[in-house]
């Protein structure tokens, strides 16, 4: 029993087929994202860095590169790259910020996160999930990681305000909780709508306790989950 747990542990970071991941991710970085218009060079550097195929289940490897999302389990998914480089190049991220996600995931976005600001805290609803990102975040040695599991409409009081949020499912209308924890002239970046439609992308600007809001592009983000009230 302990070998096994000791195995799923590790699952994620166990021997692929031979492949250049590297040059791959060159390839993503390239055609993916610097060809649509992504120029801001943390952003770019740091979707060079994170080694985007760990995050994925085992099974789907062979997809982590590809313009896609990739399933990761729980009915969840891991962003295509392009998504992920957008909605960080709009928060224009500073080394010395502190940001907070909302959907943790694999994990993929925040260890591109924490490769441009001095610290990220995220949050997961679904437990399992945010147990097997935790751990594979802490194999990666990504120390500038906070990860809690629970709902995150109520965001982290004990760590606001943030500079910046990020929110990678889409709830029906922007979460009350979350404006009063992004500091003045931070920003947020939210996919907003109903589920099974299509939803709309916006980015939101505090300017003196008051929202400046500007949509960005139609998306498709999985739901936002709440524990039951």
């Amino acid at each position: 029993m302990m070998l096994f747990m000791l195995l799923c542990s590790y699952v994620f970071i166990q021997s692929d087929p031979p492949q250049d991941y590297k040059q791959l991710r060159e390839k993503m970085v390239t055609e993916q994202i610097e060809a649509r218009g992504i120029s801001h060079n943390a952003t770019l550097q740091a979707m060079r860095q994170v080694e985007r195929h760990l995050f994925v289940p085992f099974q789907y490897r062979r997809y982590a590169y590809d313009d896609r999302p990739v399933p990761i389990g729980f009915g969840q998914t891991v962003s295509q790259p392009y998504m992920v480089a957008s909605m960080t190049q709009m928060l224009d991220l500073n080394k010395s910020d502190r940001v907070l996600e909302i959907g943790t995931g694999s994990g993929y976005q925040a260890a591109v996160l924490a490769e441009i600001v001095e610290h990220v805290y995220t949050i997961e609803i679904v437990k399992e999930l945010g147990e097997r990102s935790k751990r594979l975040l802490k194999q990666l040695n990504y120390n500038n990681i906070d990860l809690s599991i629970g709902d995150g409409y109520h965001g982290l009081t004990a760590a606001a305000p943030f500079d910046a949020i990020i929110v990678t499912a889409a709830p029906e209308k922007i979460p009350a909780p979350l404006i009063a924890q992004l500091k003045d002239e931070g920003k947020m970046i939210i996919p907003i709508g109903s589920t099974g439609e299509t939803q709309t992308l916006k980015l939101l600007k505090k300017k003196k306790g008051k929202l400046v809001v500007q949509n960005l592009m139609p998306v498709r983000f999985v739901p936002f989950t709440r524990k039951n009230k």
